[in-house]
């Protein structure tokens, strides 16, 4: 969950180990661990967007040329799969439907994991100092400590409110985490 470095070095260290689980899922068989690594690549991916909506994407409105809409686009894409984390949730992991699900969320995921390394990222980079990258990196790691650990597709995704109720959120599922045993097994 928290890797070190900058921004983009932090974020797509995320992005490596969301790609396993994405992995692990193409070649499981048995539907109690299909059940566990999805909720980790669950948790993974919801407090990876919360820290993106909450720090990532205002730097990319400030910074970038056309910001607004660039960071537009992207929660526009977590809202789609927040969506499809929600319906996943729901899913026997023993059904066709967990695999199409899954194989959906999969190609929608990579699709914005590719464009963010290919595209946002080096223009980043190239447009912000190395001081606020480094400091964005900080504030993405404490972000996703606190974050949610699950879809929430109605919450706010962008401040203030995302950052006065995401942590709030975070507590509660963290707290259904540790009663249920969620999130512990891989």
């Amino acid at each position: 969950m928290g890797h070190g470095g900058d921004v983009v070095r932090e974020l797509t260290a995320d992005h490596d180990e969301v790609r396993d689980f994405f992995a692990r899922l193409a070649t499981e068989k048995d539907p109690g661990r299909c059940r566990e690594i999805a909720d980790q690549l669950t948790i993974e991916l919801v407090r990876h967007s919360v820290a993106e909506e909450q720090y990532l994407y205002p730097a990319v409105r400030e910074h970038l040329d056309g910001g607004d809409l660039i960071a537009d686009k992207e929660i526009a894409d977590h809202s789609r799969v927040e969506e499809m984390l929600k319906q996943l949730e729901e899913l026997d992991p023993a059904g066709a439907g967990f695999t199409a699900c899954v194989n959906d969320l999969r190609t929608e995921v990579l699709a914005h994991i590719k464009d963010e390394e290919e595209n946002l990222f080096p223009t980043l980079q190239h447009n912000c100092p190395q001081e606020a990258l480094d400091d964005l990196g900080d504030r993405i790691r404490r972000a996703k400590k606190l974050a949610p650990t699950r879809p929430h597709p109605g919450s706010p995704s962008t401040p203030p409110a995302n950052k006065l109720l995401g942590p709030g959120l975070g507590l509660v599922d963290r707290a259904r985490d540790l009663i249920s045993g969620r999130g512990k097994g891989s």
